[in-house]
């Protein structure tokens, strides 16, 4: 395990030049900073000896007041599509990549410092994040990566009380983010529409040469990398509606070309089962509303094929024939994706014609029944086949019973085909329905602790979705019901 001054760097995307970016150190606090959490999994991840948090040489270099060696602190320049609308320049206007670290199994890691201060993309903002929506973010990338969802990650989060206004005065904070990498539809999607087209090919190459190595030598390596980049985010869009999560701001630069679930700002697990849900208050058309996102998923992909389209034919016409064909094949990625984790989430140990339409029809069932999504399906491992009279405490979720029992005939049937054994079954179920999720009530807790600068509670609920599926009782009110005024939290892209 390295030190903080021995972590191996390797900038491969500093050596692609700076059309793809601009140097910034970062600025560090005007008062004092301290270590608010530290995630010793994510370090690690990326080789670094844990105990070199202890040393205050640590609160230095994540808070700008060091520079760790060989780094190369930098400003990733991108634009993308927001709510629908192309926006020509965006970048990194509050957060900084420091570097790639490598670990010693070769693998390499982004250290991406958010709220470090102005940069050359800030357009009027302070570069700085606050303490309410780093925690969340800090949080979120834990708690996907517990529920086995592709993420970032975070190293650390640091504070202080630097004062930093947003709707009202709050202190500032930085969080070190750690992924494979931080490049994103928008980061192709810049040069496309400045007529920069010299820049995509390089680009695209730094990303298969570092993460689809397989592709290197394939003659139509760019449009073998554009139908796996359709399929990784087909599954990712599959992921999020199978748990329940719901992104909030699916802005085409917030699309990751690795399928990553990236940028955490409103955001929200589901607690009743609203297909509806918009749990972005700041999306006042419902866009980004949680039944949308398959689909959004599919927009913004088509935005990246349309940015990448000089690199799959030399002929425009031609370009456009192949990206057609090739995003034609998301639709039937995701369903297979979705019906897939649904499938394993019900118990069910083959594969049928009528799954889709048990899934189908057991979502509709919940609409307006008032059914707590993932309490419900938690419970459902309980689910007695033999005895419909033993299944009253599901049936009693619902607010009309027979909407659950006229479900549970199709299900109890569909099990007793495959001749399910019913504690096989559970184990199973277990293994693929949370106990926990990071319900947006359990976040402002910690928030409001954390402001009066009790922490406790962002490590508790750190390691608590780290093993999201595990029961302990002395957990068991993490896992109950919201309380009412959990429906009453608003969050926004200010989050």
């Amino acid at each position: 395990m390295n030190k903080l001054e021995t972590l191996l760097f390797d900038n491969g995307y500093a050596r692609l030049g700076e059309a793809y970016y601009r140097r910034q150190q970062p600025e560090p606090f005007q008062t004092p900073a301290h270590l608010i959490s530290f995630n010793s999994d994510v370090a690690s991840l990326v080789g670094l000896d844990p105990d070199e948090a202890l040393r205050p040489e640590f609160v230095d270099y994540f808070s700008g007041n060091k520079c760790l060696p060989n780094s190369d602190s930098l400003a990733m320049r991108y634009s993308g599509h927001q709510f629908g609308h192309y926006v020509p320049q965006l970048g990194d206007g509050r957060a900084l990549l420091l570097g790639q670290v490598i670990n010693k199994s070769g693998e390499s890691y982004d250290l991406h410092l958010k709220g470090g201060g102005q940069t050359a993309y800030s357009r009027q903002g302070d570069g700085r994040a606050v303490l309410r929506s780093s925690i969340r973010e800090y949080l979120c990338g834990e708690a996907m990566h517990g529920l086995g969802i592709p993420t970032t990650r975070s190293l650390c989060l640091i504070g202080s009380d630097e004062e930093v206004y947003r709707e009202s005065i709050e202190t500032g904070a930085m969080l070190l983010r750690v992924a494979p990498s931080h490049i994103r539809f928008g980061s192709f999607e810049i040069f496309y529409y400045r007529n920069e087209h010299d820049h995509l090919k390089p680009l695209a190459e730094y990303v298969i040469n570092e993460h689809y190595k397989h592709l290197v030598d394939k003659p139509d390596r760019y449009s073998t990398w554009l139908l796996e980049v359709i399929d990784r985010t087909a599954r990712l869009m599959a992921q999020w509606q199978a748990v329940g999560f719901a992104h909030g701001v699916m802005n085409t630069d917030n699309m990751s070309v690795l399928g990553l679930t990236l940028d955490y700002g409103p955001y929200g697990f589901l607690d009743t089962y609203d297909p509806d849900f918009i749990c972005n208050h700041s999306d006042h058309m419902g866009r980004y509303a949680f039944n949308r996102q398959p689909a959004i998923g599919l927009w913004n992909l088509s935005c990246f094929a349309q940015a990448i389209l000089p690199l799959l034919h030399d002929t425009p016409e031609s370009a456009a024939e192949i990206a057609k064909e090739l995003l034609g094949q998301y639709e039937e990625a995701y369903n297979r994706h979705f019906t897939h984790l649904m499938s394993n989430k019900l118990g069910l140990q083959e594969t049928n014609d009528t799954d889709e339409a048990l899934i189908g029809d057991l979502l509709l069932s919940m609409v307006g029944n008032q059914v707590d999504y993932t309490i419900f399906m938690r419970q459902l491992a309980d689910f007695d086949s033999q005895s419909p009279e033993n299944n009253a405490v599901l049936r009693d979720q619902y607010v009309n019973r027979d909407a659950f029992n006229q479900w549970a005939t199709k299900y109890r049937q569909r099990l007793q085909i495959e001749q399910s054994d019913d504690r096989q079954r559970q184990h199973k179920m277990k293994q693929v329905n949370p106990r926990y999720v990071l319900r947006n009530y359990l976040v402002q807790e910690s928030i409001e602790k954390a402001e009066q600068g009790d922490f406790s509670e962002v490590d508790r609920l750190l390691n608590l979705l780290k093993n999201p599926y595990t029961e302990n009782s002395d957990d068991d009110s993490y896992a109950d019901y919201p309380p009412d005024w959990a429906s009453k939290i608003s969050v926004s892209c200010s989050s």
